[in-house]
């Protein structure tokens, strides 16, 4: 009888601790950014903590940054496909992906990450852009600051200064503008930019000041021109299938850490970089030029209007008959979203 209430309790306890295993759910969520980013440190780290400290430990989040499980290019697919169960993703890396959410990159629409923030998630959450994510799960939206041009060896200051430059491209609208100016824009990822810039395969490129300072570009350019001329675009989004499987109350702290309240978290993080990077390129003595109001600037005006309507019409005649209703909406929620 010893034996049988002995065995009872090793079976008891080997079921108690094969059941906490079970209830420990670990999730993996890839971006791009460097592992010592504030991006990571202040904003990704700290929503995994925050969840993982709500769930009692029932949920694990494992980090991958620096495209260690998901390539920039690839970040999006990565969480509809179950590579990553939580992404990041540049939408910027996904041209054409998104034609409605990159609306909100068009010049004049946002003038800070805060606003851009404000804005995005305010056109998914209100039903004007959810339809671009329906093949996965998103958690909340943010945008960059002001994507303005830096360049290594040339003074900019106007449209046809750019002639003959080759100029990373922050995103398809913003490549058609550079074209209109005589430039060749290169595409490519923000990791790669540094080591182009110093071995002169381009010459400059778009980046808002957040990104000037992580990627260390700001060692490497010596002209700034701040002109509201695009801005990148983020999702961190969540694989279908993996938030699914979640447990009821694992999917109410998820929920509960969604949305809006974060997309503010996240545009914070980003607002005090752009002011660190900007100050960063003050500090080194670089050339500085601002341009206030390009709508009402008789060189700029022209290429600004031009790429918004060449954008605008091309979508349109794709099938996006709500281009021109999501940027009317976009216009004026910048009241409602304050930079």
């Amino acid at each position: 009888m010893k034996n049988i209430v002995q065995n009872c309790l090793v079976a008891a306890s080997l079921s108690l601790a094969s059941a906490s295993v079970l209830a420990e759910t670990t999730i993996r969520f890839a971006h791009i950014w460097p592992a010592t980013s504030d991006v990571q440190t202040k904003l990704f780290d700290e929503w995994a903590k925050t969840v993982m400290k709500e769930s009692n430990g029932e949920l694990k989040v494992e980090m991958y940054p620096s495209q260690t499980l998901v390539k920039a290019n690839k970040a999006y697919d990565g969480a509809v496909n179950g590579l990553a169960d939580v992404s990041a993703v540049v939408q910027g890396y996904s041209a054409g992906r998104f034609p409605l959410s990159e609306i909100v990159q068009l010049p004049g629409v946002s003038s800070s990450a805060l606003q851009g923030a404000c804005i995005f998630q305010t056109l998914y959450d209100e039903g004007d852009i959810r339809q671009e994510y329906d093949d996965s799960h998103i958690l909340f939206l943010f945008t960059t600051g002001p994507a303005y041009l830096h360049t290594r060896d040339k003074d900019i200051q106007k449209p046809s200064d750019f002639e003959g430059l080759k100029i990373r491209r922050p995103n398809a609208v913003g490549g058609e503008m550079l074209v209109q100016m005589g430039a060749s824009p290169v595409g490519m990822s923000a990791p790669d930019i540094y080591p182009s810039l110093e071995r002169g395969v381009i010459d400059g490129l778009s980046f808002p000041f957040e990104a000037m300072k992580v990627f260390r570009v700001n060692e490497l350019v010596n002209y700034h021109l701040q002109i509201p001329y695009a801005s990148g675009l983020f999702a961190v989004t969540m694989n279908k299938g993996a938030y699914a499987r979640l447990s009821p109350e694992i999917k109410k702290i998820i929920d509960q850490n969604s949305g809006m309240k974060w997309s503010m978290k996240a545009a914070n993080v980003f607002h005090q970089l752009d002011k660190e990077g900007l100050q960063e390129a003050k500090d080194q003595g670089d050339v500085i030029h601002t341009i206030n109001e390009p709508f009402k600037d008789p060189e700029w005006r022209a290429v600004l209007q031009k790429g918004t309507e060449s954008y605008l019409n091309r979508i349109e005649g794709e099938g996006r008959s709500t281009a021109r209703d999501v940027y009317k909406k976009a216009m004026s929620l910048t009241n409602k979203c304050k930079a």
